[in-house]
């Protein structure tokens, strides 16, 4: 994480004074008040958007991780260009930020310790030698608008506790940043935390929300932090949402009320999210306490900005709170953006995974007679799906119970017996299922990454069957494993071409169906609805908006952005179904989301 400041000026320092415990901004004392944004989240297109809402509303700094794996997802290839164009948004915002996810690739490496001093770990971190050295021309004190760069995040609330990995962060920032820049860390409200993931010579701030006491908080930090500012560095606005939970909320009053008493105490506070963006594609992670549970595509967070960047009551209330502390802005806030409501969509179904050639659009095919450790990073499938092959040893004509005996599905697997849809296994809640056929019937398993732990002692997660599957008595042998790039599959319109949809009877299952949403005049913001299907993922003109799952909810809707639509050409809709379709086999774009059912009347 990276702290700019919204309004540099033509002086250049920025300092801890810890005799007036603040910070100095061109030799006066400076309180920032911060959001969080992750351009990662939210189209490039729409950042200039989302961050002049963010200046009038008041902020004089802005917030934002730098994820690794959003810029290097195969080790040594790093990509700035696009959406991922860092020094762009550098251009349009005053804060940005540093250490957001690690990248999958590195689980390639046996029994790696991930954020510890694993000789495994330290030589992926020449991943900062890239980012820094860019990131060191946009320093304050160099003329840029970084005034502040966070060393890790919430590294108490990790089990490895390496003061060894700490240091070796803290001396390769320095090494590239120089010594000027203030370094900091943030933990969470305890003693552990706070002592794992702090060390001299970066400056220990602090994280709590609505239900923390703010004394109590801060007298922690001082525990640890003696002199200096007051720091709240993530102070939550609202939650992330996991599939089958409750939509997470945090009261407009609450968050008011309780700013409104750290500003008052001189206290910096940066608000966590401002705008949470969407995880497109494959991007959500997962947490893992007493089970695996996968966060929902919107990354709505109830935050002041929503998903789609529209200004709530929250934002406002917060607005009216900040100006009894600075001047802000004179001028009115920028409005919603459009939305329309484009109506119904009819799909066909175009592609069966049985009855076509996967390796068509596989990265590559792998054979193994066990599966023991063939995982997704093994075969450099870090994302998305996975296709396991093999056929039935024997006849079982009765229900004969296929069994992962060491919770080894990582995270869904939908399997078919020559093309007919048996049913799924799930990790932790269903290791256990049915299947008949004849001896050398073909078993496909179809294996689904439901977004890796992002937090706790869970993080070295894995994918894909991580161990031997069970038929009876017999241990499943001779597989043809197939990474599958549908991504590219769907965007180059392969699987469309492979096969017409005339004719294609429904069935249950993993099944891909397409359609076209005819031009209108108008690319405006909508949303998408699958009423009365399964789960699975949409595509609009190759682009993944990210996974359905209405029955399981509270997410209804996918955000579609303007930018993904085309107001004079046919656009192309692909949507995986993993279980079933409706038989109406129809979608509907709307002019507003829904996030907060759990469920769905079919």
């Amino acid at each position: 994480m990276i702290m700019t400041a919204l309004l540099p000026d033509n002086s250049c320092s920025f300092s801890i004074d810890y005799k007036n415990n603040c910070f100095r901004k061109d030799g006066k004392p400076f309180q920032f008040i911060s959001g969080s944004i992750h351009y990662s989240r939210i189209p490039r297109e729409y950042w200039k958007d989302r961050l002049l809402k963010m200046y009038m509303t008041g902020l004089n700094a802005i917030q934002v991780y730098v994820p690794w794996n959003f810029h290097e997802t195969v080790q040594g290839v790093f990509n700035f260009a696009g959406d991922r164009d860092l020094e762009f948004f550098l251009n349009l915002a005053n804060q940005t930020g540093l250490l957001g996810g690690l990248p999958a690739w590195l689980l390639q490496k046996p029994n790696i310790i991930l954020r510890s001093a694993d000789t495994g770990m330290l030589p992926a971190s020449d991943w900062f030698g890239v980012l820094l050295t860019k990131m060191r021309l946009w320093l304050y004190q160099n003329g840029g608008n970084i005034i502040s760069v966070q060393v890790e995040n919430e590294y108490g609330s990790y089990f490895a506790c390496d003061y060894n990995y700490m240091r070796h962060l803290h001396t390769l920032f320095r090494l590239f940043l120089g010594e000027d820049v203030i370094l900091f860390t943030t933990d969470g409200n305890t003693d552990k935390e706070m002592i794992c993931g702090t060390l001299e010579g970066l400056y220990a701030t602090i994280d709590f929300g609505t239900d923390t006491n703010i004394t109590a908080a801060f007298i922690r930090q001082r525990r640890f932090e003696p002199k200096g500012p007051l720091v709240n560095s993530e102070f939550y606005t609202g939650w992330l949402d996991h599939w089958g939970d409750k939509h997470a909320s945090v009261d407009t009053v609450k968050v008011s009320k309780m700013l409104g008493e750290m500003l008052s105490m001189g206290a910096s506070v940066n608000m966590y999210m401002f705008e949470g963006g969407t995880n497109f594609g494959y991007w959500n992670g997962a947490d893992h306490d007493t089970r695996f549970r996968s966060v929902v595509t919107s990354y709505d967070y109830n935050a002041p900005l929503s998903e789609a960047g529209d200004p709530t009551d929250k934002l406002l209330a917060i607005r009216d709170v900040i100006k009894n502390f600075r001047d802000i802005p004179v001028g009115p806030m920028p409005p919603a953006t459009p939305k329309f409501a484009y109506g119904f969509v009819t799909l066909q179904k175009v592609w069966t995974f049985h009855i076509a050639k996967p390796y068509s659009f596989a990265r590559f095919l792998v054979h193994t007679n066990h599966l023991t450790l063939l995982c997704y990073v093994n075969c450099v499938q870090y994302y998305g799906f996975m296709l396991y092959r093999t056929t039935l040893p024997r006849n079982v004509p009765e229900p004969t119970p296929l069994i992962s005996p060491l919770n080894g599905i990582h995270d869904r697997a939908y399997v078919s017996v020559n093309g007919v849809y048996q049913g799924l296994m799930e990790r932790d809640t269903a290791l256990v299922m049915n299947v008949t056929g004849q001896q050398g019937d073909q078993l496909d398993i179809l294996v689904e990454n439901m977004g890796r732990v992002h937090f706790g002692s869970y993080i070295n997660d894995n994918k894909g069957l991580l161990g031997n599957l069970i038929l009876g008595n017999d241990v499943l042998t001779d597989w043809s494993i197939y990474p599958l790039d549908i991504d590219t599959a769907v965007a180059n319109g392969w699987l469309q071409a492979a096969h017409s949809g005339s004719g294609m009877e429904a069935g249950d299952g993993p099944m891909i169906y397409s359609g076209t949403l005819k031009p209108t005049g108008l690319a405006w913001d909508t949303f998408v609805k699958l009423n009365g299907w399964t789960k699975g993922q949409v595509w609009v003109n190759g682009v993944n908006l990210g996974r359905y799952w209405p029955q399981r909810g509270p997410q209804q809707t996918l955000y579609v952005p303007r930018p993904f639509i085309s107001a004079t050409q046919p656009n192309n809709i692909t949507v995986l179904e993993l279980e079933r379709a409706p038989s109406h086999r129809r979608i509907l774009f709307m002019d507003q989301p829904q996030l907060y059912s759990t469920g769905q009347k079919t």
